[in-house]
């Protein structure tokens, strides 16, 4: 694995408009998609980073079955109120789309960071403005890159043809929107329809046994860009239990979510060569570590403890999980996170983020790769 200037191509910004991402630049000119740069891997760390990918998709899932049988809950910060919600969606077998692991790598085994198994977005440009930056930039070259042709294959393993879906979402967000446009883009080419909503218009009608959109149309399968757990301190989170609206990401998923299955997973697989020694608990861990929140989003209030410090913003007054430090592969005053993606139950591809500090967060640049 390596890094490598790379130069932009003069009408990049048009090309990337071109497949539907506007949001290539932050509010202050400062570009979020960068190729001045790009990573090069081998194919040897190609499949190393799918094999782990894999492997922890499967220990993840087996996780998720001792949370439930055990009742853990509390492990992982879920409500004790929303426990049968969960516990009915896992033995139903609620199928889920998609996940992206964050990975620390630097040419060895990949370490897990987190999970990000129920809103995970940077897809658009993982799936597809890499893709076409690769065929016009390094056309000789291939990419750890599966994820278009993926997603439309699960939708179909996961709903039938015609289905109607609604697609909810922040609409002021133009990240969130361009995802959601996106994934609505390849269930459509699996056959399905689907219309794009707010999530201010989700309501309740009592004579439906569904939620509904403005127009009072029941909605009956929902892909909502939103966190679970931000579901459950909504007024409405009382009512799902008692609403037919199933949903996608499943509520399962809330549990690989929290940042909680970190201790979990190190308890039940301790010592994998996969994962970093965690704890709930602090003072259990030597030498530099990591405290992260129970639940957050986009690297904030993250704090790293020892040889390196570094810390993000935010406020943030829950439970924290404490997690082995593991430094990112650092390259030109750069650290990079592989997200490595999962759709169904499998390694689909990867995405590069950097960032000039060890955290990551919501403004972190994203950088093309290709594998020779």
């Amino acid at each position: 694995m390596k890094r490598e200037s790379s130069v932009p191509r003069q009408n990049w910004r048009q090309r990337c408009e071109e497949v539907g991402f506007d949001f290539h630049t932050t509010i202050d000119n400062y570009p979020y998609w960068n190729e001045s740069a790009c990573y090069i891997f081998t194919l040897d760390e190609i499949n190393r980073i799918e094999t782990a990918t894999n492997e922890l998709q499967r220990i993840c899932l087996e996780a998720v079955d001792y949370t439930v049988r055990h009742a853990r809950y509390a492990d992982v910060g879920i409500p004790v109120q929303y426990e049968e919600l969960i516990a009915a969606s896992w033995h139903n077998h609620e199928p889920s789309l998609y996940g992206r692991f964050d990975l620390a790598f630097s040419g060895d085994e990949p370490k897990l960071l987190e999970y990000n198994a129920d809103t995970p977005t940077s897809l658009l440009e993982a799936a597809v403005v890499q893709w076409c930056w690769l065929k016009e930039v390094q056309p000789g070259a291939d990419q750890f890159n599966s994820l278009h042709e993926r997603l439309i294959d699960r939708w179909r393993q996961i709903s039938p043809a015609g289905e109607f879906l609604h697609f909810a979402c922040d609409t002021d967000s133009y990240e969130d929107v361009g995802n959601i446009r996106y994934l609505m883009d390849t269930a459509c080419q699996a056959d399905c329809t689907a219309a794009l909503i707010s999530l201010k218009d989700i309501g309740i009608e009592e004579r439906q046994s569904m939620f509904v959109d403005k127009n009072l149309n029941p909605i009956r399968r929902c892909f909502k860009l939103y966190p679970w757990e931000w579901m459950f301190s909504d007024s409405f989170g009382p009512r799902i239990a008692d609403h037919g609206t199933r949903f996608i990401e499943p509520s399962w998923k809330c549990v690989l979510s929290s940042k909680g299955i970190l201790p979990l997973l190190w308890k039940l697989f301790p010592r994998h060569k996969n994962l970093l020694a965690a704890h709930l608990q602090p003072g259990q861990l030597g030498g530099t570590y990591v405290v992260k929140p129970m639940h957050s989003r986009e690297g904030a209030n993250i704090q790293i403890i020892g040889e390196v410090t570094a810390q993000s913003g935010g406020t943030y007054a829950g439970p924290m999980v404490y997690q082995q430090y593991a430094p990112l592969f650092r390259a030109d005053e750069k650290s990079a996170v592989v997200g490595s993606w999962v759709v169904g139950n499998e390694s689909a591809g990867i995405g590069i983020r950097e960032d000039d500090s060890p955290i990551t967060g919501n403004v972190s640049r994203f950088v093309p790769h290709y594998f020779l």
